[in-house]
């Protein structure tokens, strides 16, 4: 059986004369390791959350982050979704990751207020959340133009022709990077500090949106308020929700106990 793989955007596995493109490829295969990560996490660590509202989460989180990544993804270009003949297929067709983050927080904290669920969940989802985040980011890289992944023209040294013979910003790169640091950076911070139950994951999101907001600034796209796009809106619109983490990060320590104290 021949297999080849086509280092052309946008790249792709050949075997035996049929076209696999690398980044659905990725994308499934990044959710299939951080699924098998969180599971292989979950009995290590001391999560207090019965298996069956862990079931209700995850079924919440996933509902979520599906909606969200389509709607955010959609609302990226309103004036082309109107234009779009298929309004239903473009839809389906667009999502975003930062959608899916927030949509996938929405969908967790409705369910949890069902099913009456006090305690945080979010911990566990942080780093099997991130490696599928890298390994999907590494598909959105293989598509290079051909996938609403891509940066602004430049001239810095480092930059990239993703496919259209034009030196681009390589923001899919920035991103790959950004997240090894933030995990590198999570692993120090939760060995170095006693932290609170559920704060590991709001410093995630914190940092991602921060992130985000700052990377689309050099990327293409349409801006409806402010010289913002969409996404951009999204991040503040999360920023805003965890604005008290920001205003006082104390609030991210566990509390001192004085039993402890000498």
């Amino acid at each position: 059986m021949d297999v080849a793989i086509s280092w052309q955007y946008p790249m792709a596995l050949e075997i035996a004369g049929a076209r696999i493109h690398l980044h659905g490829l990725l994308e499934a295969i990044g959710i299939f390791i951080a699924f098998r990560y969180y599971l292989w996490l979950r009995p290590r660590s001391s999560d207090v959350i019965s298996s069956g509202h862990r079931i209700w989460i995850i079924i919440g989180a996933t509902l979520g982050a599906v909606l969200g990544a389509r709607l955010i993804g959609a609302l990226e270009n309103v004036p082309q979704w109107i234009a779009a003949p298929d309004k239903l297929s473009y839809f389906l067709n667009n999502k975003t990751l930062v959608g899916g983050l927030l949509g996938g927080l929405v969908g967790v904290e409705g369910l949890k207020k069902i099913i009456g669920e006090k305690q945080r969940s979010g911990d566990l989802f942080v780093f099997p959340l991130m490696l599928g985040m890298l390994i999907g980011r590494a598909g959105c890289f293989s598509a290079g133009i051909y996938e609403q992944t891509y940066g602004l023209p430049t001239r810095l040294p480092w930059a990239l022709d993703l496919g259209d013979g034009i030196m681009r910003h390589p923001v899919v790169v920035y991103e790959m990077l950004f997240l090894l640091l933030l995990m590198t950076g999570l692993r120090l911070l939760r060995r170095e500090a006693s932290l609170e139950n559920g704060a590991t994951f709001k410093v995630f999101m914190i940092s991602y949106l921060i992130f985000r907001f700052a990377l689309d600034f050099i990327k293409p796209g349409w801006r409806p308020l402010w010289g913002l796009g969409t996404i951009q809106l999204s991040c503040l619109a999360g920023i805003l929700y965890y604005s008290r983490y920001l205003i006082k990060p104390r609030l991210l320590l566990a509390p001192l106990n004085l039993s402890d104290a000498r």
